[in-house]
This record gives structure tokens, C-alpha cells and sequence, in this order.
């Protein structure tokens, strides 16, 4: 998975996710400064793709930090899905069960529901506490898409940012040890392994 995340650094395609080891600045590389003004899915449908969009942002929201949609997860999960053989049908199945479980219980599909009720079909899926009998293919779909989504955040250079990752500073020279007082860190134990 994390080969291919890294390989996801490289696609052109992407209109907002970037990858974290991606330039972020107006002195990125031409093959990384021309991006779409709108993101084209490489393997769901459009309504399938606007349903993920809306499960990635419930599941990382925008607070008081950026969230998933801001940080183009989206995006990357579709990218990840195209790119991926194994992953195509349980998503494809997973999105299926869910607007047929939406169907069933708000007459409607779930793109179309109100946050509140998107949230309540979801916590049958997400939190054990919750789940109910019969929706064992449900749980594997939020599973999965909450994997994905958790990876395409913090392999983003928001998700970084949020962590305060410090690969993601220029240092003018290296940072000092913070232990001046014993250089040969004679006062770390040894490791055990």
C-alpha cells in the first residue's frame, strides 16, 4: 500500500491532493505546479466518487484543521482503487451495500441523506458497540474506506502539517541533540531486541 502511495505522488491528475513529499510551493516543478481545476475519477462513477468524497469527510471532518476533503482525499483513494485490482470490487460492492442499506431504511440514497442520518446509517458499521446483526459486508466496506482514507490524509502534506512532522522543515543547519548534558546518551537503556 505504501509503494503505491508513493507511486500516487507521481500522477498528474490530482487537483488537490498532494502528496507530502511534494513541493507545496510556487517553485514546485512544472510537472507538479499544472494541475486540473477539477479532478476526473480514474475508477469510480461520478455519483460513486461523490459518495466517497462524503464518507471521507465524515470520517476526517474539517475542524478547527483542514479536513479529508481539503486535503483531496478523495482523490487519492480513487487513485489507490484504480491502481489496485484487489480493492476494486469490495469498494464497488461496499458503495453498492450501502446506498441499498439507505434504500432500505431512509427511502432514499445515501448521497441524498442529511448529515445526521448519513451519520446514524454509518455508526452500525463503524463502531462496535453498534453493529447489528447482518451487516458483517457493511463493516468490511467502512473498514476498508476508513483505511484508505486515514492513509491518503497523513501521506498528504495537510495530514503532515497537522502531525507537525518535522521532515517537513528546512533546516538552515541540522537540529542540535537535546540532550547536551550527555552526548554518548549513556542514560537511554539499551534496547531489548
Amino acid at each position: 500500500m505504501l509503494a503505491l502511495a508513493a507511486a500516487a505522488s507521481q500522477f498528474s491528475g490530482f487537483s488537490k491532493w498532494i502528496c507530502a513529499a511534494q513541493p507545496a510551493t510556487d517553485h514546485a516543478s512544472a510537472s507538479t505546479q499544472v494541475r486540473p481545476a477539477t479532478y476526473s475519477p480514474q475508477f469510480f462513477t461520478r455519483d460513486e466518487y461523490a459518495i466517497v468524497d462524503q464518507l471521507t469527510d465524515i470520517i476526517i471532518p474539517k475542524g478547527e484543521s483542514p479536513g479529508a476533503r481539503e486535503a483531496g482525499v478523495s482523490e487519492f483513494v480513487d487513485f489507490m482503487a484504480a491502481s489496485d485490482p484487489s480493492i476494486q470490487q469490495p469498494f464497488r460492492d461496499g458503495l453498492r451495500w450501502l446506498n441499498n442499506q439507505s434504500q432500505k431504511k431512509k427511502g432514499t440514497g445515501f448521497a441524498t441523506l442529511p448529515a445526521e442520518q448519513k451519520t446514524a446509517l454509518l455508526r452500525t458499521v463503524a463502531y462496535r458497540d453498534h453493529y447489528l446483526p447482518g451487516q458483517e459486508d457493511g463493516q468490511q466496506f467502512f473498514h476498508l474506506i476508513r483505511r484508505y482514507t486515514v492513509m491518503g490524509y497523513y501521506t498528504s502534506r495537510i495530514g503532515l502539517e497537522e502531525l507537525d512532522f518535522p521532515g517537513l522543515r528546512m533546516y538552515a543547519q541540522s537540529p542540535a541533540c537535546p540532550h547536551k548534558d550527555d552526548p554518548e546518551h549513556r542514560h537511554l537503556t539499551s534496547a531489548r531486541y
